[in-house]
């Protein structure tokens, strides 16, 4: 399955619940064009669904690309052109997948993700638990994904930079757009 063209951003904003308020600082200082990947997993349905409307309205204003984590309902109700993560077939949107080995990302373009998110390339506060991949393995998993891969973990624009020539295409974030 081919994924669906579009242009995707470059650099992306992932929402957590431990932003708290300082999400809306994060969106401030995101630049026109960029994505939020909206994840926010535990709070109430209908909080989730009033946050995604904020993010929206104000996505639209500014040029910036959503991305609504496993529901494309919700998603579609939004206006928001890409699923994350998505539990089941996300029929006409575009999908995306975090992805942590070469067979996720194997799979995953086979499943016709547009973009993936290989994670996590370094150490990151959102999952300390995890080991990172390290930049070789990382690079490696995104040239196997055979679709727009963008750098998570650890990642802002310093990181990136050193990463861009190995294959990937962005770099997402969350502590690089909570610091002043």
């Amino acid at each position: 399955m081919q994924p669906r063209q579009q242009s995707w951003p470059r650099i992306w904003l992932m929402t957590d619940e431990r932003m708290g308020d300082r999400l809306w600082n994060a969106v401030d200082r995101l630049p026109g064009g960029a994505g939020i990947v909206l994840r926010h997993y535990s709070i109430p349905k209908e909080a989730r669904a009033g946050l995604a409307n904020r993010l929206s309205t104000i996505a639209k204003e500014r040029g910036l690309t959503l991305a609504i984590t496993a529901d494309a309902e919700l998603a579609r109700t939004v206006g928001a052109p890409l699923v994350h993560n998505p539990t089941k077939a996300a029929g006409d949107l575009s999908f995306s997948r975090s992805v942590h080995s070469v067979a996720q990302a194997e799979a995953a373009r086979r499943e016709g993700a547009a973009l993936l998110f290989v994670s996590p390339v370094f150490s990151t506060r959102s999952h300390p638990e995890t080991e990172p991949l390290g930049s070789e393995l990382a690079a490696t998993i995104a040239k196997a994904a055979g679709v727009t891969a963008i750098a998570l973990g650890g990642m802002n624009a310093q990181n990136f930079a050193a990463l861009e020539s190995a294959g990937f295409y962005g770099w997402a974030g969350i502590d690089a757009w909570l610091r002043t």
